[in-house]
C-alpha cells in the first residue's frame, strides 16, 4: 500500500515562511501528480498547488500565486509546499494528495492526514 508522512506544520507571524513536506513510501511503481489542499475551521477544502511528477508541471490557486512554491525530490518522492509572505487566511489543515500506480498495476489516490498551518500575531 501507501502511506504518506506530512511535516512542517506549526504557528507563524503574519508576513512569515514555513515549509511543508510530503514523502510518499510503499509499493509504488510510478507517481502521476502530488498536490496540496486546505481546509480552514467551516469551509470546504480547497485546491492550493500540484505537480506533475514527470514533466514537473506546476499550478496554483490564485490566491497562493506568486507567495507558495510547489517542488519535488523524484527520488525521495516527497513534495515540498514553500509557503511565504503568510496572511492569517492562510491558516488550514494542509493535506497532501498523491496519485499514481502500484506495483500491482493498480491505480491510487491517497490522502495525508494533513498538518496544522496557523498564521497568526
Amino acid at each position: 500500500q501507501v502511506q504518506l508522512v506530512e511535516s512542517g506544520g506549526g504557528l507563524v507571524q503574519p508576513g512569515g515562511s514555513l515549509r511543508l513536506s510530503c514523502a510518499t513510501s510503499g509499493s509504488i511503481y510510478s507517481i502521476y501528480a502530488m498536490a496540496w489542499y486546505r481546509q480552514a475551521p467551516g469551509k470546504e477544502r480547497e485546491f492550493v498547488a500540484s505537480i506533475s511528477w514527470s514533466a514537473g508541471r506546476t499550478n496554483y490557486a490564485d490566491s497562493v500565486q506568486g507567495r507558495f512554491t510547489i517542488s519535488r525530490d523524484n527520488a525521495k518522492n516527497t513534495v515540498y509546499l514553500q509557503m511565504n509572505s503568510l496572511k492569517p487566511e492562510d491558516t488550514a489543515v494542509h493535506s497532501c494528495n498523491t496519485a499514481g500506480r502500484l506495483l500491482s498495476g493498480h491505480e491510487f489516490d491517497f490522502w495525508g492526514q494533513g498538518t496544522q498551518v496557523t498564521v497568526s500575531s
